[in-house]
């Protein structure tokens, strides 16, 4: 049984299988994600959130590829902090962001489906404002068969979801159909290690759901490691993100939500969630 529950476990690890491109994960801070999109032809790359902008720029001359694009996901400090310093380091990099976001640093404001040529690949860019004005998530399609990638910055997490600082709850759940609506296969990178207690909510809104329970076993060993629980799938935040869930209005959540339409439930697994009340029940 421990093959068949190693077997399990394997379930949850994921990795790009393109020719065109490669991701790599630079933590920061003391759970943030920055990465480092590679575009294997040209040996260029576009960083994510690059807060700590020197850890970046050391990584990429050890792989032999060039920064040439910053992609910034939205305007807080941990996120968009590094870009003017980046700028100071390699003056050539330019720097994207998302419309009406007014982020640090940032040269052109993108827009909802905006495509970015980036190498051999395209970059889109999706509008999702509720965490910050302009926060935009950015997915990148190799468009050989391969799994797609988004970036979700502070929008979507492994098992959660942002705070709607700047938006109303049917905001993050058009964003939460937005994303939700991408090919199952996409392979989902997010701006924090939240992971773990993510999925203790989970598993208080869903606790037979069978998926939950064995990804919680699987990030509580990842964890315990020091791994990181990136990427998810976008296939298994359909099957085990209860805000995701709230968006699509699956049975299951709105039950647990007592919510009549998926902004209601999205409102209340946010505010249940905040509160931190179900900890002790």
């Amino acid at each position: 049984s421990s093959c068949a529950q190693c077997f399990a476990m394997s379930q949850f690890h994921h990795s790009v299988t393109s020719g065109k491109y490669e991701v790599q994960v630079v933590p920061a801070l003391s759970d943030n994600y920055m990465y480092m999109l590679i575009d294997k032809a040209s040996r260029t790359a576009a960083v994510v959130d690059p807060v700590e902008p020197e850890k970046l720029v050391q990584h990429a001359q050890e792989q032999g590829v060039t920064i040439t694009v910053v992609l910034t996901t939205h305007n807080h400090w941990d996120h968009a902090g590094g870009n003017n310093k980046l700028k100071g380091i390699l003056p050539d990099v330019h720097i994207y962001g998302g419309v009406g976001d007014n982020a640090e640093g940032v040269q052109t404001e993108l827009s909802d489906q905006q495509q970015l040529p980036f190498g051999s690949l395209k970059i889109t860019t999706l509008y999702t404002p509720c965490h910050t004005p302009g926060h935009v998530c950015f997915f990148v399609d190799p468009e050989d068969g391969t799994p797609p990638s988004v970036f979700t910055g502070d929008t979507l997490f492994v098992g959660g979801c942002g705070n709607f600082n700047a938006g109303t709850p049917q905001m993050m759940t058009e964003a939460f159909l937005k994303l939700g609506s991408l090919p199952p296969d996409t392979l989902v990178w997010v701006g924090h290690e939240y992971t773990a207690a993510n999925f203790q909510y989970c598993a208080f809104v869903e606790p037979s759901n069978a998926l939950v329970v064995d990804k919680a076993s699987w990030v509580q060993q990842q964890r315990s490691q020091g791994n990181a629980t990136v990427p998810s799938l976008l296939a298994e935040e359909l099957e085990t993100n209860p805000f995701m869930r709230a968006a699509q209005a699956v049975p299951s959540v709105m039950a647990h939500t007592g919510a009549q339409e998926p902004w209601q439930a999205m409102k209340f697994v946010r505010e249940e969630k905040s509160s931190g009340s179900w900890k002790s029940k």
